[in-house]
């Protein structure tokens, strides 16, 4: 069969240790024998970032505003212990951070749910996204270390050098203290972000705060997502069929061990940090999870959810076999190939993306999966497989798929 052609190129952002390795078998096994694979190429390995002091994370960023899609391979976050392993110049900063504030995105993470494996929370029957903000909060903060007798204020001096003082604390031991921020444009384009996927999705949209608490910080998120619905979106929902609910982070929780799924929860920054993770584990794996980052002006970055998977990549180093899950690497794939399709207009494009999916699903659901799945599936007939191996399984139900 003739390959499937594209118009415009994917941002394509590669990655590190056996994430990286699992790009480049992607590729070479189930997307280029069917694509005529059209990607502008930025490496954001480790390496090559610390060559271009980072300045490739912003290019990678600025291409997917001028193209409009990107795909994204797991990348390392340094640390301490990375500084000598790398020979870095400095500990680089998240280029996951880097690119959200530059796209000034929100990030969509849902669960991709397959027969055998039973959510820990078994009501779970639908997939529960969850919508992080992607701005500010805890990370960007500032922090001081506060001696005993020491008086902790916040200032705010205005445009015209007028300041504003309150006290936070007079620390009769030691202590500590943080200061966060956020910005109204941001969080509006948070909002505007969630309702669009909503609509898109045609699902309902949760968003919970602490605003009962935080009666200037979190009622402002409340404030703006409420002023954006009322103004522009509320007949749209209505005629969508969907709802807005608003509620405290912690009815939040409740609501959400005690519902069906099938809707948008939507967090702020470390809000959906954490909750991501735990509605991802509770569903399974973190490995089954599908992650886009979408801006309020329509451009759509999609990447795994998880990590650079060091422990397997240090045993690929020693000649070692793994079984790794590569179901998010290939999802980040499928779901930048069907918005460049959808965009483009290329049914073909579409098309084979949605039957990737299912060929990946079908591959787990008859029991050929890696050694993550194998532990959780409750198939009988289920078979662990190697990392290689479980994409060429693949590969064999694509074929019968096209």
């Amino acid at each position: 069969m003739a390959k499937i052609q594209m118009k415009t190129p994917l941002v394509e952002m590669d990655g590190d240790e056996m994430t990286r390795i699992i790009w480049k078998e992607i590729k070479d096994i189930l997307l280029l024998p069917y694509i005529d694979l059209k990607t502008e190429y930025y490496d954001l390995g480790l390496v090559h970032r610390n060559e271009t002091d980072d300045q490739v994370t912003v290019d990678s960023a600025n291409a997917t505003k001028k193209y409009g899609v990107a795909v994204k391979c797991a990348t390392i976050t340094p640390n301490a212990a990375r500084m000598p392993e790398y020979n870095l110049k400095e500990m680089w900063k998240s280029p996951n951070g880097t690119i959200r504030a530059i796209l000034d995105g929100t990030v969509f993470r849902t669960p991709i749910l397959v027969k055998g494996i039973t959510p820990y929370i078994p009501t779970w029957t639908k997939p529960i996204t969850i919508a992080r903000h992607a701005y500010g909060d805890v990370y960007k903060n500032v922090e001081m270390k506060c001696p005993a007798g020491s008086r902790a204020e916040l200032v705010l001096t205005d445009k015209d050098g007028n300041e504003s003082r309150e006290t936070i604390y007079n620390f009769e031991c030691d202590g500590v203290i943080q200061g966060v921020h956020n910005k109204s444009k941001s969080i509006e384009s948070f909002a505007r972000s969630v309702f669009n996927f909503a609509l898109d999705v045609k699902q309902d949209v949760w968003f919970a705060t602490k605003d009962t608490i935080s009666k200037k910080y979190d009622h402002t998120f409340k404030d703006i997502f409420a002023e954006v619905f009322e103004k522009d979106y509320k007949a749209k929902f209505e005629a969508a069929g969907i709802e807005y609910f608003y509620t405290l982070i912690d009815d939040a929780v409740a609501r959400v061990i005690r519902s069906n799924g099938g809707y948008i929860w939507a967090c702020k920054n470390y809000d959906g940090d954490v909750m991501s993770d735990m509605v991802a584990t509770a569903y399974g794996s973190l490995a089954m999870m599908t992650s886009v980052l979408v801006s309020p002006d329509g451009v759509y970055e999609y990447e795994a959810a998880h990590g650079t998977v060091q422990r397997h990549y240090y045993k690929h180093l020693k000649g070692e076999e793994t079984s790794t899950n590569s179901v998010a690497t290939l999802f980040a794939w499928t779901g930048a190939l069907r918005k460049r399709g959808e965009l483009d207009q290329l049914p073909e494009l579409i098309a084979f993306a949605d039957k990737l999916e299912k060929a990946t699903i079908q591959t787990i659901e008859d029991g050929v999966m890696t050694g993550d799945l194998y532990l959780l599936s409750k198939l009988e007939n289920k078979k662990k497989v190697n990392t290689e191996d479980f994409l060429y399984a693949v590969d064999e139900r694509l074929k019968k798929l096209l």
